[in-house]
């Protein structure tokens, strides 16, 4: 029996997970859980990063205090984008940003406004998101911020917490790829960009790939949380995503996925990054995979909309996700639909109104109950999966035959038939933890004991129970989806 430990952080929360492999199966525990958010003070948005190292360190002494079995592996996922500075002492400068931080909207508009708006995809594959690490960095060059100046290496942010626990500096792969100043052809950081930003290139630390080690743990913190043996940690798909792909238990290669959560991204798998025209105006981006290759795929802003929906209501009266659904089934269906990708809704403050005013602005019905604000936002993502999966069958020059769903949002048997439904293909949706699980397989390939991608599909699919949902109702569907189309381009918003 093999014991590895996930830490999997998202953007809400993060949780250590033990998972005990036989040679067959895995098993999973919850060793902790805590909150991950991010602080505003003044105009900028801080993660509380001692906070979330404090946590790991009590997930590794949960683990001792219920075992005295050696600990075989460390493997830490969390969010993209975000990054960390240390000092040329090796010392942490400040606290990391957060991506919703307004100096991302900044930095990408005064880049643009500078090099234009191809030339950081051209060169890196990467869709023009206004959080992208590249576009933080270079309003630090612009506002000559002096943590910028101060700094020795930048680490994203799985990696800073792998060097808190390590002492250990390099960026793995799969991360590396979100900040869009990767170059596609060399897998390396973009001589081009570091120049347009104006740093030093040894700024960056170099890249690792996943499934590598990426050091051994610091003995002293052995000693202060119990365990019995100093562990290796390793880089798994250190952006959250690589590690749910890594978990889909598909049985061939000719299926697209939806790593379903906050923020849902919708894609396929590719030996090589897609450049064209088409790929770059559907926002479409060509991220890392834990063996090297490449996930085209695009950011939808997911279950984020309705999470903050539930959150206003929750002050009135609190509902659980359970009560939302029986609203649903109540409310009538195909009534309005919005833009789940619109600027408009990136913040989350009075997203009820957000959404009626969408509604209102559009001459559409505008939601009023519960349940027809929540059928209007998951009618209106089950469309978006379906422009987004039309996109993937476009680019691929062929049909996908099936349509996976991995994470917490597998979870929403709603969503996942009406998905079904808009993309008339079966969504497979399972398994729920997928990033836990993918990080925790490539440790246990790293470890040796299993051999490639094929294997460890294999002890997923073993490992864990699937639901399969077939397509109904789909000609009404096809009929909505051209009036969905048409609202969208009456909004002007970007698809």
């Amino acid at each position: 029996m093999g014991n590895y430990i996930a830490v999997d952080l998202g953007a809400s929360n993060g949780r250590t997970m033990l998972g005990r492999f036989d040679g067959k199966k895995i098993t999973l525990q919850e060793l902790n859980r805590f909150e991950t958010h991010y602080t505003r003070i003044n105009d900028a948005y801080y993660w509380d990063l001692i906070g979330i190292y404090k946590n790991i360190l009590e997930g590794l002494r949960a683990y001792a205090k219920q075992t005295a079995e050696p600990l075989l592996g460390i493997g830490i996922d969390t969010w993209g984008c975000d990054f960390g500075l240390i000092d040329r002492q090796g010392k942490l400068i400040g606290y990391p940003r957060a991506y919703r931080d307004p100096r991302s909207r900044r930095g990408m508009k005064a880049f643009h406004a500078r090099y234009g708006e191809k030339t950081a995809f051209e060169l890196t594959g990467i869709a023009n998101l206004e959080f992208n690490t590249l576009y933080q960095l270079y309003d630090m060059v612009q506002t000559n911020d002096p943590q910028l100046l101060a700094a020795e290496k930048l680490l994203l942010m799985a990696d800073l917490l792998g060097y808190l626990l390590t002492g250990q500096i390099s960026n793995e792969y799969t991360f590396a790829t979100t900040t869009q100043m990767l170059d596609k052809d060399t897998g390396t950081w973009s001589k081009e960009l570091i120049g347009m930003l104006g740093i030093s290139e040894e700024l960056l630390a170099p890249i690792r790939m996943s499934g590598t080690l990426k050091g051994q743990l610091f003995d002293f913190i052995k000693e202060d949380t119990g365990l019995r043996n100093i562990p290796p940690v390793f880089n798994v798909g250190s952006h959250d995503t690589a590690s749910a792909v890594a978990s889909v238990p598909a049985r061939n290669d000719n299926f697209a996925f939806i790593s379903s959560g906050t923020w849902s991204l919708i894609g396929m798998l590719s030996d090589k990054a897609i450049i064209s025209d088409e790929f770059f105006v559907r926002r479409f981006s060509n991220e890392g995979t834990v063996d090297g290759a490449y996930r085209p795929l695009r950011n939808i802003m997911g279950l984020w909309v309705i999470q903050n929906c539930k959150r206003q209501w929750d002050r009135e009266q609190k509902l659980s996700w359970k009560d939302i659904d029986v609203l649903v089934d109540k409310a009538p269906a195909f009534r309005s639909f919005i833009d789940i990708n619109a600027h408009q809704f990136f913040d989350a403050d009075n997203m009820t109104q957000k959404i009626q005013a969408f509604c209102k602005a559009t001459g559409q019905p505008v939601p009023q109950p519960r349940g027809e604000i929540a059928r209007t936002v998951y009618e209106s993502l089950a469309m978006s999966y379906r422009e987004a999966f039309e996109g993937l069958e476009q680019i691929r020059g062929g049909r996908i035959d099936v349509l996976h769903i991995v994470g917490g949002g597998s979870r929403n048997i709603l969503l996942n038939q009406i998905t079904a439904d808009a993309i008339n293909r079966p969504v497979i949706a399972g398994p729920d933890e997928a990033t836990a699980i993918g990080n925790l397989m490539v440790q246990v390939k790293a470890a040796g004991e299993v051999s490639s991608a094929d294997e460890m599909r294999q002890v997923i699919r073993e490992s864990f129970d699937v639901e399969v949902y077939e397509p109904r109702n789909t000609e009404v569907w096809d009929e909505q989806y051209q009036r969905y189309l048409k609202i969208k381009a009456m909004a002007g918003a970007g698809s």
